[in-house]
């Protein structure tokens, strides 16, 4: 059951500048276009291709193609920076001027759509089951925006349009393209629309936002035989089941307390018949956590674990580790800006949620690994429209009304970093 504090604030349209007010529509039209042709990571095709005609059609310079699908548009503004800010002292050179950039995924989920819209995926097991639409309607309409008003801001702003962030990642490859370079970015924000938040909230917190992802498969090979003579036998579900219940100790004795930190099995498979003792298991899950000082850690102390169970019951095993993201952490001076811009959009004290955290992972993490940033959540829930399904649901939704009020916090982002 869904809370009913997902119930929507009130939303001031006065606080929404009538230019990006006019732009709604269009925000609405473009978004549906996207969620109605969903598509996977590093196959964005189509959607990178209806990008591209509206940076075209806008006379935008930018990129294609990087990191297979991705887009980098790029912004000058052609405001004189303010000379307070922006000058090297008395008989010294103008500093650079600022280069913000403003990230935005674009890929859809392996999800059967079981919403009845007008909008719904045409494409059979493919949906935007997490807002990445709206996100890439977002910075089109950002893009448009500030093409529009280059004197309202000094700078470059670089729009990254970013593929495959639901897996197996595409931030990594195209910072590895340079993207960030070029010229070089001095800070870069996101934004996530949230079912998690009702529309009119904000959510965000300077530090770690969301959670580093590691996933682990393993196989424990033991040796099977018959129901009733286990004494010829190592059980390879007994010495599964102690490895599942031993993981737990993780997080209970090894972790700080202070800290937060996940060990999930997600999948246990074994056995064939009601008397045949199984030879083989296999575990697959994943590990959680925000605190970076517990990098390689978690990979270490797994092994360690499954080792000792497996040799003391007389089985092997096969462990496959890897680390997926690393944890979301916020430069506080970026989470500072983002909030205070924020204030002016939604009504405060209660429009600014900064207790916002999840062990939900994001590949934004390299992106601020990389430079100072900000993520942060916009909400997007309505329960008195049927507009909270949690992310990743077949019936995933959210309130459109969400799509202004992200541009509107992005520009202002924009004209106050970069003045």
């Amino acid at each position: 059951m869904v809370s009913t504090s997902l119930n929507p604030l009130t939303v001031d349209r006065d606080r929404i500048r009538p230019n990006i007010q006019a732009l709604q529509a269009q925000l609405v039209e473009w978004r549906r276009r996207l969620h109605q042709r969903p598509e996977l990571g590093f196959k964005e095709l189509i959607t990178s291709e209806f990008i591209t005609q509206k940076l075209q059609e806008w006379g935008i310079e930018h990129q294609t193609g990087i990191a297979k699908t991705g887009i980098v548009a790029t912004i000058n503004g052609k405001k004189h920076p303010t000379p307070d800010s922006r000058t090297g002292g008395f008989g010294n050179p103008p500093l650079p001027t600022p280069v913000l950039a403003i990230r935005a995924d674009m890929d859809a989920l392996p999800i059967q759509e079981q919403n009845d819209v007008p909008y719904k995926s045409q494409h059979d097991g493919v949906m935007h089951a997490c807002g990445h639409d709206g996100h890439t309607a977002i910075a089109l309409g950002t893009a448009y925006y500030l093409s529009q008003h280059q004197e309202d801001f000094a700078g470059t702003v670089k729009i990254i349009f970013q593929p495959a962030e639901e897996g197996p990642g595409g931030a990594k490859p195209m910072i590895e393209a340079g993207v960030l370079k070029n010229p070089d970015v001095d800070a870069i924000i996101g934004l996530h629309l949230w079912n998690n938040l009702p529309l009119g909230t904000v959510g965000v917190r300077s530090g770690a936002l969301m959670a580093a992802v590691e996933l682990f498969d393993l196989k424990i090979k033991g040796k099977g035989g018959h129901g009733a003579m286990p004494h010829q036998t190592v059980d390879a579900i007994v010495v599964a089941s102690q490895v599942v219940n031993a993981l737990q100790t993780i997080v209970a004795r090894n972790v700080d307390p202070i800290d937060s930190a996940v060990v999930t099995v997600g999948e246990f498979h074994a056995g064939s018949a009601h008397n045949v003792i199984a030879d083989s298991a296999h575990l697959s899950g994943t590990v959680r956590y925000f605190n970076p000082k517990y990098d390689g850690y978690f990979g270490q102390r797994l092994e360690q674990i499954i080792a000792g169970i497996c040799q003391s019951q007389g089985a092997t095993y096969e462990l496959d580790y890897w680390q997926l993201y690393p944890p979301v952490i916020n430069n506080s001076e970026i989470a500072d800006l983002v909030r205070s811009q924020a204030e002016k959009v939604v009504e405060t004290p209660f429009g600014i949620v900064p207790e916002c955290q999840t062990m939900g992972g994001e590949d934004m993490s390299f992106f601020l690994q990389e430079v100072p940033g900000c993520y942060f959540f916009l909400g997007a829930a309505n329960l008195s429209r049927n507009l909270a399904y949690p992310h990743h649901h077949p019936r995933f939704d959210f309130d459109e009304t969400a799509l202004g009020m992200g541009v509107e916090i992005f520009v202002r982002c924009v004209e106050k970093f970069c003045s």
